[in-house]
């Protein structure tokens, strides 16, 4: 099997890595020998296999000596987390360069200790939500925590152990807060965006996760309240839910509940009267063809929805989106 380029993730040893925190080698030069196994070799975690093995693993995974030292200082980085006085520094530059290397999510999780490095970072602003006591320095630090958890998020291989773990969960209090200053709704946006790395898959135990921990009051709240960016994130997560068909019914089964999603997404609508956004234009109308698929919603839905998504409140939208006009003639045809 070809090896993927960038992070050896699945050579990554966390009890090396531990032994390395625990036993710094006096003058032995910053090497990832100590994270990494010979592969095929059949070494146990921990098992140190040299550094002839670990150079050829780095230049095969990266392609190149600058891929290799690329990899070493994200490993470094993720050393210095272990540090009081360089954390901060090493989370705002693995948040930097995320983007860098498609497995560092994988070598987070399985990192020895990062991961619960990254919950206390998210646990400490706690105090800070209510009374609303949070500082951007500090909202920034969170957020860079929450990102690297999107990469986890985000990857294959440490999707679904990050949902089973219950992390998620965590992030809640941040959705909860009702705060307009910009830390906390940076707080709230990237939050979110973890939680859309989780559901853009089409996972269905990913989505009967977010239904059963009373996900939705908090996504319906932002969708309601946020600003344009978290209103953005928040409602493609509720389409993504009600795409699924645990998630459909569970908003549909219930009068009440149904109701209230829907004057949710006319609130939606009608804000934005004043500054038309087309992303959440678009957004907003897929999850309201999608409940047309329901009788119950579809009638109250032809009654209900908003005059504005009808008339030429938003035509300078749909004269310049070809395809945000296909979804309003759908949601028509669909209601008529």
């Amino acid at each position: 099997m070809a090896q993927s380029k960038g992070l050896d993730a699945t050579n990554y040893q966390n009890q090396a890595l531990y032994a390395r925190l625990s036993n710094p080698q006096p003058n032995a030069p910053a090497s990832a020998a100590a994270m990494y196994g010979n592969p095929g070799s059949g070494a146990n975690p921990g098992q140190g296999t040299g550094n002839n093995a670990v150079g050829h693993t780095m230049a095969t995974s990266g392609g190149s000596v600058a891929a290799a030292g690329e990899n070493e200082t994200l490993y470094q980085l993720m050393v210095e987390l272990f540090s009081a006085t360089n954390r901060e520094q090493a989370l705002a530059e693995l948040s930097r360069r995320r983007d860098q290397n498609t497995d560092l999510g994988v070598a987070l999780w399985n990192a020895y200790g990062v991961m619960t490095i990254l919950y206390q970072e998210i646990i400490a602003i706690y105090p800070l939500l209510n009374p609303p006591a949070l500082t951007m320095p500090v909202s920034n630090r969170a957020c860079n925590s929450l990102a690297l958890l999107q990469l986890v998020a985000t990857h294959e291989q440490t999707r679904m152990q990050l949902l089973k773990a219950n992390v998620p969960q965590l992030l809640y209090p941040f959705l909860s807060t009702t705060s307009k200053a910009k830390q906390y709704d940076n707080l709230r946006l990237t939050s979110l965006g973890v939680i859309g790395a989780l559901v853009k898959y089409d996972n269905h135990e990913v989505i009967s996760f977010f239904v059963t921990t009373e996900f939705l009051p908090l996504c319906l709240k932002i969708m309601d309240i946020g600003s344009e960016l978290c209103k953005v994130v928040a409602t493609f997560i509720f389409q993504k839910i009600i795409l699924d068909d645990g998630g459909f019914n569970y908003v549909t089964s219930h009068p009440k509940r149904l109701h209230t999603v829907l004057v949710i997404l006319n609130n939606v609508i009608n804000q934005m009267v004043v500054a038309p956004s087309g992303r959440l234009l678009k957004s907003v109308t897929k999850c309201l063809i999608r409940l047309a698929d329901n009788p119950k919603a579809c009638e109250e839905m032809r009654e209900g929805v908003s005059e504005n998504l009808r008339d030429s409140t938003f035509a300078q939208v749909l004269a310049e989106d070809v395809s945000y006009r296909r979804l309003v003639y759908q949601l028509i045809i669909k209601l008529s």
